[in-house]
């Protein structure tokens, strides 16, 4: 999942991107609203939350742009204007959610992920299971085989994208862009670095492998027939 936020005050934005990565999001960062809708120009995202009060163009500017140029990712408003009005301004501009400021992030997360499943029609799984490797979500746990597996946060982000896209292979460039919060040069050896971690902790004590390598291509999660 990539959630774009949109926010000047770079305290805030800092503090909601920490949590959202922490949360298994990969997140970008926009600063005022031309950067924002630059970003929509050129990345597709799962969700967006957005500040009301921003420089070059504000809040509801950026929605209503968005939506004009048929861009429906989600939008978490997020703003310190409180009233009625504020938010049904916001609502009718196109946003989907409002959370006014001060804020909880723990309900934050909830509304950006109710917006998410909300999006995509589908319930979001609380558990990924792939063979003998189940992934919990909300424990943020990993077993293979019923044993407990440590992981780090990036290897857990790797694993979890992995298995959301099982029997599909996956390049290096997906990868640093849905692992990754930002632009790696392609050509890096990072991925192959932070697939071998992964791949020590989840295949090596196993006698079945699962994380294959596509020479020139890129990497798939599957069970060996």
């Amino acid at each position: 999942m990539r959630a774009l936020i949109v926010e000047d005050d770079g305290t805030i934005a800092d503090f909601v991107a920490r949590g959202l990565r922490e949360a298994g999001f990969a997140v970008d960062v926009a600063a005022d609203g031309e950067a924002a809708l630059e970003r929509t120009r050129q990345q597709a995202y799962d969700v967006a939350v957005v500040d009301l009060m921003l420089p070059k163009r504000d809040g509801l500017a950026v929605i209503d742009e968005m939506r004009r140029h048929a861009i429906d990712t989600p939008v978490l408003i997020l703003s310190a204007r409180r009233s009625v009005d504020d938010r049904v301004k916001g609502l009718q501009a196109g946003g989907d959610d409002y959370l006014t400021k001060p804020f909880a992030f723990a309900e934050l997360l909830a509304r950006v992920q109710a917006l998410v499943r909300r999006a995509t029609r589908a319930p979001e799984p609380t558990t990924l299971t792939v063979d003998d490797v189940v992934l919990d979500l909300l424990s943020r746990r990993v077993t293979r085989a019923g044993k407990p597996i440590e992981l780090h946060r990036r290897e857990f982000a790797l694993l979890e994208y992995l298995m959301r896209n099982a029997g599909r292979v996956v390049s290096k460039t997906m990868i640093l862009s849905h692992v990754w919060e930002y632009n790696f040069d392609p050509q890096t050896n990072i991925v192959d670095v932070l697939v071998s971690r992964l791949r020590e902790k989840i295949d090596r004590p196993f006698a079945k492998r699962l994380l294959h390598t596509v020479r020139g291509v890129g990497y798939v999660l599957r069970a060996e027939s």
